[in-house]
């Protein structure tokens, strides 16, 4: 039992340790890259330049209070269970945002090339909350209305966190410009990328699912001249009813052309998909 908890406190303490750091290094892009350049991406960082740009309010503090009154939000309608989640986010990050804000008047990085800045704020945003995503966090924020809007409502988290930035970039492209707007965009698209790869990883691997009347030479041929391993299962046809086998065999991306051809080549009129194995365990 020790060693379960062990184990346990030590993945606890990677966690956190991989939120820490994110934030950190999101709280510098802010200061460095997104408030310099007044690209207003979505979420509490957005809000807290258009607010800036109009109140000139301090934008840690902006996020700080944003934020805690989100957190409250969130007490009252997803309880402390779901918050708790948020805490930490909540009140490390504009400290970051704080803390790291003086260092931007000593180090000056050149904003001027604003498709370049869009680049690498998607990438870095992209990684930083892919992340946090991946160790289960989140960056609290405007994404607690989301998690409300889900519990109550069913409507899905990607597609209320979509609307809130549509809404916040729309509201930053009045003030910044529709350019800065399309720039955001950018950083978004980039952003929800990349997220994606580090959630997920690259794919080193191909899933094909195929439905041929020449079984037995495909499988010789994943078997014989691919050396792969291929397993068989018995499905039936959702229109006609009928019965029909499936092959499935997850090979190295560097064997995808060879399988699809040498399937297009034994069996013409072969029915096959092809999907990315993002993870294989077991086998051989």
């Amino acid at each position: 039992m020790s060693k379960i908890f062990k184990i346990d406190k030590t993945k606890l303490w990677y966690r956190y340790g991989v939120l820490i750091f994110s934030l950190f290094i999101s709280s510098l892009v802010f200061n460095f890259l997104l408030y310099p350049t007044d690209l207003v991406t979505g979420g509490m960082n957005g809000v807290a330049i258009i607010i800036n740009h109009i109140f000139d309010i301090p934008p840690s503090l902006i996020i700080l209070i944003g934020s805690i009154l989100l957190l409250g939000i969130s007490y009252l309608f997803l309880g402390l269970d779901q918050t708790g989640g948020s805490l930490v986010a909540t009140l490390v990050y504009p400290l970051f945002v704080s803390l790291t804000e003086p260092l931007a008047r000593y180090i000056v990085i050149d904003t001027s090339d604003l498709i370049l800045m869009s680049i690498l704020i998607g990438i870095l945003l992209g990684i930083t909350n892919g992340l946090m995503y991946k160790v289960g966090f989140s960056n609290g924020g405007l994404n607690i209305i989301s998690q409300i809007a889900y519990k109550y409502f069913h409507i899905s988290l990607a597609k209320t966190t979509m609307i809130i930035n549509f809404i916040v970039v729309l509201i930053g492209g009045v003030y910044f410009g529709f350019n800065m707007m399309l720039y955001a965009f950018i950083i978004i698209y980039i952003s929800g990328v990349v997220i994606d790869k580090v959630i997920l990883g690259i794919s080193k691997n191909k899933a094909f699912y195929i439905t041929t009347s020449k079984e037995e030479k495909v499988r010789e041929y994943l078997i014989n001249n691919l050396h792969h391993t291929v397993t068989i299962f018995d499905v039936k046809g959702g229109f006609l009813e009928k019965k029909r086998r499936v092959l499935l065999a997850v090979v190295p991306t560097r064997d995808y052309f060879r399988l699809k051809e040498g399937i297009k080549e034994i069996d013409t009129k072969a029915f096959f998909v092809v999907t990315d194995a993002y993870e294989v365990s077991g086998g051989k």
